[in-house]
């Protein structure tokens, strides 16, 4: 009770032609079955050795004594199974060990182990953003001496960008590197990074964390704002043995995601003392100023990442929900006069069925609207054309706000549904619904607020490069809304003209928007603005699936889908005008409250 291996197979091949990638050159070794050959494989291994921890990891949570972490056994199992098969490398050149398969497979075969263990999968997931840094700006000696252990397993990974005074506000942050007056090319870090997933443990021989910080000027000072901010790696151990001078001060326990490890790491206190002295040892990745540049190519992918974690947490719960409502025997039909006659599945009480139609509409259009960004991956890497390469990073960037953001608010109302149709049990631990619940609670958060989207999306996304990017998001999405228009199917006819009009008035809202001319006005909202543009986005993905659906042939899985996107367009899509009407009266009452009013 993963995923739908149905659906997922619908989307890759029938939809989004995970086929046609193998006539490009990179991927031109594999076809459908390797591509399902390598799902197959996740899908076993995650039912098989994630799954089955994934409540005990919960339950019994990783424990610092003071001197190291310790956790059950099961998660190291898991993660050297993940590694001996290959998936710490799946998308990687054959040169450095990997599969080179497609983004939107790998995505996949993502989807199974986080559904099956977001905590034990994040462990994994985190080397595999942290190498892919790295061999985007790392030397080619820093990506032999890191990089191979981490797609081997031998060694994990992390990012270490916030401080406790700083939070999501990089330009605080105030670890400091010096250069080692010992060694040419090394530096000494000082300062604290809080909320370090996977930070410590001893699940591997090493873990390279990827860390932010400011050189000093000649005058000893920091460098206000952004520019000043490097990025470095740190080992835990040096290649003498040493252990680095890095030390978990503690562990932060939320309330979901208990399973890894998160970290208050201090750097440079004195407790290990590499060389003799304090000061953890660090090595320059790129230039000196080019840290959040640098580490944005992880924090991208990590955004999609995120949002597909939100949405396969929303889609596993949804398949418990469902098969719970088939199971549970209560009540009769409202018609029904006989005490004595046997009670019904509660799935054949209309409210419930309404529940179950909105969990399956957020959590497919969701898992939907993350594999076509990996698909975008795809092809703005490995595109046939320029034009084709150019067409598809503009979507993407367009939609990694949204692609991070809508999965992570409305797979948690699917989480939220999904507790409901199990009425009282559903937030008893005995479920597995309520740890969906709290798990995926964090992805709202994590890599991101929905405020701080929302600013990116109607505050850099929409207008950049003279509004390219939303120009381009239109003509894809008239594209589509055409396209069902002229469909023999009259409710995508009717469905075609419903997207037209919603993108219609998001394109007039943003125009008033950034015709007020002030932008604390224009952005007073961004974060209505990034769910009323995420609601029309999913809408569009829906029309796509349900016009790929519509061709195949009569059964159960067609009408499904169908009926899904119906109720996105009869049920949510109508959201949508009430957000963009008080858009675009450019509302300032959260604006002008005031801190003593509260």
């Amino acid at each position: 009770m993963l995923l739908s291996r149905r659906d997922v197979e619908f989307m890759l091949y029938d939809w989004l032609d995970a086929e046609a990638l193998s006539k490009r050159p990179r991927f031109a070794d594999h076809s459908r079955e390797t591509f399902s050959a390598a799902i197959d494989s996740a899908e076993q291994i995650a039912t098989e050795l994630f799954a089955p921890h994934n409540k005990l990891s919960d339950q019994q949570e990783p424990q610092f004594d003071g001197d190291k972490v310790s956790m059950i056994p099961d998660v190291r199992r898991a993660l050297d199974a993940f590694s001996a098969a290959g998936f710490m490398a799946a998308g990687q050149d054959y040169a450095l060990g990997g599969m080179q398969l497609p983004l939107l497979v790998e995505k996949a075969i993502t989807a199974y182990f986080t559904a099956a263990n977001m905590a034990t999968s994040s462990y994994a997931f985190l080397t595999i953003g942290n190498a892919n840094t790295l061999l985007k700006c790392a030397s080619s000696a820093q990506v032999e001496h890191f990089v191979r252990p981490m797609l081997e397993g031998r060694w994990f990974g992390t990012m270490c960008l916030s401080e406790p005074q700083a939070g999501s506000s990089l330009s605080d942050i105030a670890t400091r590197a010096e250069a080692d007056p010992d060694a040419a090319g090394q530096y000494r870090l000082t300062g604290n990074k809080m909320w370090i997933s996977a930070g410590e443990h001893d699940l591997a021989e090493n873990i390279v964390h990827l860390v932010l910080a400011k050189i000093p000027g000649p005058d000893g000072k920091l460098v206000p704002g952004v520019k000043g901010i490097s990025l470095f790696i740190v080992p835990k151990f040096l290649d003498s043995g040493e252990r680095n001078d890095i030390a978990l001060a503690g562990l932060n326990h939320k309330m979901g995601n208990r399973g890894t490890t998160n970290c208050l790491l201090n750097f440079g206190e004195g407790k290990y003392r590499p060389g003799g002295r304090a000061g953890a040892v660090g090595y320059l990745v790129g230039r000196e100023g080019q840290g959040l540049v640098n580490m944005f190519h992880m924090m991208n992918e990590a955004r999609i990442g995120v949002g597909l974690c939100a949405a396969v947490l929303g889609y596993t719960g949804y398949l418990h929900a469902l098969a719970y409502a088939r199971e549970r025997p209560q009540g009769r039909h409202p018609a029904a006069k006989d005490p004595a006659a046997p009670q019904l599945p509660i799935i054949a009480h209309t409210d419930v069925r309404r529940m179950l139609l909105a969990q399956k509409a957020y959590a497919e259009g969701a898992l939907g609207l993350c594999l076509y960004s990996a698909r975008l991956v795809d092809d703005e890497h490995t595109g046939d054309s320029a034009e084709l390469r150019q067409r598809a990073g503009r979507l993407l960037e367009f939609l990694t706000p949204i692609t991070k953001s809508w999965p992570s608010q409305w797979c948690l109302e699917a989480n939220n549904l999904a507790i409901q149709v199990h009425g009282g049990y559903g937030y008893t631990r005995e479920y597995n619904v309520e740890q969906f619940y709290r798990d995926n609670r964090l992805n709202q958060i994590h890599e991101g607020t929905h405020g701080i989207h929302g600013l990116d999306l109607l505050g850099r996304k929409a207008s950049i490069h003279d509004g390219a990017l939303l120009a381009t998001m239109g003509e894809e999405i008239r594209a589509t809304a055409g396209a069902a228009r002229a469909s023999a199917e009259p409710q995508l006819a009717g469905h075609g003209q419903a997207l037209d009009a919603a993108w219609r008035r998001v394109e007039e809202v943003t125009a008033a928007l950034y015709a007020a001319g002030d932008l604390n006005k224009t952005l007073a909202n961004a974060t209505v603005y990034l769910e009323a543009v995420g609601h029309v986005v999913v809408a569009w993905i829906w029309l796509q699936q349900a016009m790929a659906a519509a061709r195949l042939p009569d059964d159960n899985f067609r009408r499904g889908k169908l009926q899904a996107c119906r109720y996105f367009y009869q049920w949510e899509l109508p959201k949508v005008q009430p957000q963009l009407d008080l858009l675009e009266r450019l509302d300032t009452t959260a604006l002008d409250m005031q801190d003593a009013w509260f």
